[in-house]
């Protein structure tokens, strides 16, 4: 059994567009309600069986769920930066962990889907608490999981 090319919608023309827009002048749409009927287009083509993606980006790769692990160096303990850190994760609709180390750093987990979590890791790396310093943060252990492994974003101490 072959299964369908699902790069390739029979419901589409080349340039990504319905045929119907493709063929009809008439039927174009002003600009500013073009990005509100994306998300319906996209539900649409879905129904029909299409799939839409942005070059280089399955739709459901920014609601995949992922695991990353991270410590943080610098300046970070004393400046409360657990507690932006929970906040912030809780902001994104992150779950997760975070605590201070023996050794002068912060460490935790995020999980969450990961559209969510890549802002995260750069608020972690670049910005953190407002008195905080960071020098480098380290991320690993990232992998896809099936399910949340925690309800909410905590502080450990």
């Amino acid at each position: 059994m072959m299964l369908p090319d699902l790069r390739v919608c029979p419901y589409l023309e080349k340039g990504g567009a319905p045929r119907w827009a493709a063929k009809s002048p008439r039927h174009r749409i002003p600009g500013s309600a073009r990005l509100a009927g994306v998300g319906l287009l996209i539900a649409l083509l879905s129904a029909l069986g299409c799939c839409a993606q942005a070059p280089g980006l399955s739709m459901a790769e920014g609601d995949t769920l992922v695991s990353v692990d991270y410590e943080i160096f610098g300046k970070v303990q004393g400046v409360f930066f657990r507690k932006y850190t929970q906040a912030e994760g809780k902001k994104l609709g992150l779950v997760g962990w975070v605590q201070n180390t023996d050794r002068g750093t912060v460490q935790g987990q995020l999980q969450g889907p990961i559209s969510k979590v890549r802002p995260m890791q750069e608020w972690l790396e670049k910005r953190g608490s407002p008195k905080s310093h960071i020098d480098r943060a380290n991320f690993n252990n990232e992998k896809v999981i099936s399910k949340l492994d925690y309800s909410d974003f905590q502080i450990v101490k």
